[in-house]
């Protein structure tokens, strides 16, 4: 429900093309979307994941053929990750780890502190135990943490930037429809609409991104 309602705003707004930055989201809503709701709401719009880019790259650049995945329990165990890359290539492992309490801590700030630092060891224990060679950061808060995944798995372990890789397969998608490249307006304008107005979620937001973030609050009603 809360994926309809976000997409179906956007696409209520005149976006042609939304992606569902959510692993979560994109894990246990996307397909129903993609196959059920948008074809009788919006038949001439486009809604894309970030999962299948993201395990299509690891597929195809992974050194050793074993990838973890860390993710949020609900994505680890809907084995989105699992299938798409086995569907890549499959004689690839793959090695999932929840790590559930890592979201609440980086929306609290708490990027820095020793416990963040302590908890992020004991959820990589296991892929490091496995050695595995490339890591999905398979939730769109954990590259607020990258650094410090880096610090933990070391310099063996590849850990790509999930964002540059969704921005560079956008790009091939819309190099391959121009028809959908010609929808898309110009001109680099940012809107960040939120359901509640905060200003810590602002100002971690405005962190995060590097630039100035004013939230604008929208009511969104759900279409079946």
């Amino acid at each position: 429900r809360f994926a309809t309602e976000g997409v179906g705003f956007l696409l209520d707004q005149g976006c042609p093309l939304v992606i569902v930055a959510c692993n979560t989201a994109s894990a246990l809503a996307l397909r129903r979307l993609q196959r059920e709701w948008l074809p009788r709401n919006f038949p001439n719009a486009r809604v894309l994941g970030v999962i299948r880019p993201l395990a299509e790259f690891v597929a195809d650049t992974s050194r050793g053929g074993l990838i973890g995945v860390v993710g949020t329990a609900s994505t680890v165990a809907s084995g989105a990750y699992r299938r798409e890359i086995a569907g890549r290539n499959a004689r690839l492992t793959v090695f999932q780890q929840a790590c559930p309490l890592l979201v609440p801590l980086i929306e609290e700030g708490s990027r820095r502190r020793p416990e963040t630092m302590q908890l992020l060891r004991g959820y990589c224990q296991p892929l490091q135990a496995a050695g595995v060679d490339t890591l999905v950061l398979g939730c769109t808060h954990y590259p607020m943490l990258r650094l410090a995944f880096a610090q933990v798995m070391g310099e063996s372990c590849c850990i790509p930037d999930p964002a540059a890789v969704v921005a560079d397969k956008l790009a091939d998608y819309l190099a391959r429809h121009p028809e959908r490249e010609a929808r898309l307006a110009r001109g680099h304008a940012h809107r960040f609409l939120v359901t509640e107005r905060s200003d810590r979620f602002a100002a971690l937001a405005s962190a995060w991104l590097g630039l100035p973030v004013a939230l604008e609050e929208v009511t969104l009603t759900h279409r079946r």
